[in-house]
């Protein structure tokens, strides 16, 4: 780990980790540990978003890596470089009915880029420098290891040499390739840009910026690309999820070439169908990965190399060029995104309690603090905050994954407020999505993390009862309590308040990011369907 770079271990405590615990303890390995498996490989798949990394998470055997799958398979579906570590029985005991002696390298295989089990301690080395190596090629994800009790306390003896991390090929575009991208993209009356992860994966923030500033075109990002640039920048026109911006939702059925930077073109872009782009359109797509490069739309052109890269190509491409704004297009894009907003504002209206969602993200939206980070939740409540409030920072709006793994907000805000000890952070959550790690709340207290939790209590399920509602004409299993959650979170030691009212959101939420400390409010709101799951209904019905 030292020759890695690696500095963190998340972890929750077991018998077959307490050597290897002791050890890198001593050695200043910062250990931080959690209530649950899966919140424990959550929390380093948050870490590896946030740095672009991997870190290790370390489980114990049997149920303790069991538990952990889950987490496992977010971060293979978010594309996450984490190494994933569980301890295991003896060696010593292999071949009888011992206790917790389950297949566990079999069972992460699926989700993972590689996976492994040391027969014994000098081949450690090796196995960790080739998972780190695995973990961070390509499109990043996570990699796992099984290591037995034995393996972890036994001398070593001969050591099999650690490979040492390369860096990664550059996988630039050819001249060919960049001339027709930028060929197609001048020559188009109504082009689009939709970032993706790959933006930020590759660090490629400022070459975009150029990219837009010379060529003048309408962007939208999604995934871990909020942010980059800012909503505020001259040329961003906010989500790129239709669902959720109806700017979006009328620029791209009508664009005529659409670039796609570092996204796959998957269920959050209709899968590039007629739902939601047109059948002419010219799609050109830059993704690190040649597998992924036209498997739902036919492509004008595929582009497999680093998104950084291909920017910086095009950027080199346009010299001094600056292409002219397509001032009738935009205006298209901005009159449809104003007019959303003030649908938007017009629902935030209601001041009746219980208050509405969407009233209360505008009045949340006047009390945050400059430079919030933002963990998000699933949930209706959660789709109403991400329609109305702005990414303003990089790597900033960190999300379930395409996993979709509700609950896991909490992890991943514990892991962003340890990455950025002095910035804001408000994670976002559902009464429902709460309840799966609510006990990680005593380790935001533990740590002294100033977490924000805002609630959205509905003693529901709130998206399930809407799709239920309307699909099936009744509900099921959809009903929860009134829980006082801000109860909860004082008996583990937090602070917390009750919101019954509308006036009363914005000294709360100014009382909370002051206090510097682990801090749920409590929102009581009313069951209101979401724009998101509005879209969701009427897909299923078509």
């Amino acid at each position: 780990m030292e020759r890695l770079g690696i500095r963190d271990i998340y972890t929750l405590v077991g018998d077959h980790l307490n050597e290897v615990l002791s050890v890198a303890g001593t050695r200043g390995v910062r250990i931080t540990d959690f209530r649950h498996e899966s919140g424990v490989v959550h929390a380093a798949d948050a870490f590896g978003r946030i740095y672009r990394r991997p870190c290790i998470s370390l489980v114990t055997g049997g149920p303790g890596h069991t538990n952990s799958l889950t987490g496992i398979a977010t971060a293979w579906q978010a594309a996450s470089p984490v190494i994933t570590v569980s301890g295991a029985p003896s060696t010593a005991l292999a071949g009888r009915q011992v206790f917790q002696v389950i297949d566990q390298v079999a069972m992460a295989a699926p989700v993972s880029k590689f996976t492994a089990q040391p027969a014994s301690p000098g081949q450690i080395p090796f196995y960790l420098g080739r998972a780190y190596q695995e973990a961070v090629s390509g499109r990043m994800g996570p990699v796992h290891l099984t290591i037995p009790v034995d393996v972890f306390a036994g001398n070593a003896g001969a050591v099999l040499p650690m490979p040492a991390p390369s860096a990664p090929p550059a996988m630039a575009p050819s001249t060919s390739e960049v001339s027709r991208a930028l060929e197609l993209l001048r020559g188009a009356e109504r082009p689009v840009v939709i970032g993706g992860s790959g933006l930020w994966w590759a660090d490629a923030g400022d070459e975009l910026e150029q990219f837009l500033r010379a060529t003048s075109l309408p962007y939208y990002s999604v995934t871990m690309a909020r942010g980059i640039p800012p909503d505020s920048f001259e040329t961003a026109m906010g989500y790129a999820d239709a669902a959720l911006n109806k700017a979006a939702l009328k620029a791209f059925p009508q664009a005529d070439v659409v670039l796609v930077l570092g996204k796959r073109i998957d269920y959050r872009l209709a899968l590039g169908s007629a739902r939601l782009f047109s059948p002419e359109a010219k799609f050109i797509q830059v993704d690190i990965v040649l597998g992924e490069l036209g498997i739902t739309r036919n492509l004008e052109l595929g582009i497999c190399a680093d998104v950084r890269a291909a920017l910086a190509a095009f950027n080199a491409g346009l010299g001094s060029e600056t292409w002219p704004a397509r001032d009738e297009w935009f205006a298209l894009q901005r009159s449809a995104r104003d007019e959303w907003r003030a649908q938007l504002a017009a629902i935030a209206s209601d001041r009746s309690a219980p208050i509405h969602p969407a009233a209360f993200f505008a009045e949340l939206a006047q009390a945050l603090p400059p430079g919030v980070l933002y963990s998000w939740d699933g949930g209706d409540f959660i789709h109403w905050g991400r329609a109305t409030l702005p990414a303003q920072t990089p790597g900033g709006w960190l999300r379930l994954g395409p996993l979709a793994t509700i609950g896991s907000a909490l992890p991943n805000a514990i892991a962003m407020q340890m990455a950025y000890p002095d910035a804001p952070v408000a994670m976002i959550t559902g009464d429902g999505s709460l309840g799966f790690y609510i006990a990680e709340l005593d380790t935001l207290v533990r740590y002294g993390l100033p977490v924000v939790v805002i609630v959205g209590n509905d003693a529901g399920w709130g998206l399930e009862r809407e799709l239920q509602g309307d699909l099936c004409g009744s509900t099921y299993a959809c009903e929860l309590r009134a829980t006082r959650y801000d109860l909860v979170m004082e008996g583990f030691g937090g602070t917390g308040e009750n919101i019954t009212q509308l006036d009363e959101v914005i000294p709360a939420v100014k009382r909370a990011f002051a206090a510097r400390k682990p801090y749920l409010l409590n929102v009581n709101i009313r069951g209101a369907r979401s724009p998101f799951t509005d879209w969701q209904i009427s897909g299923k019905k078509k």
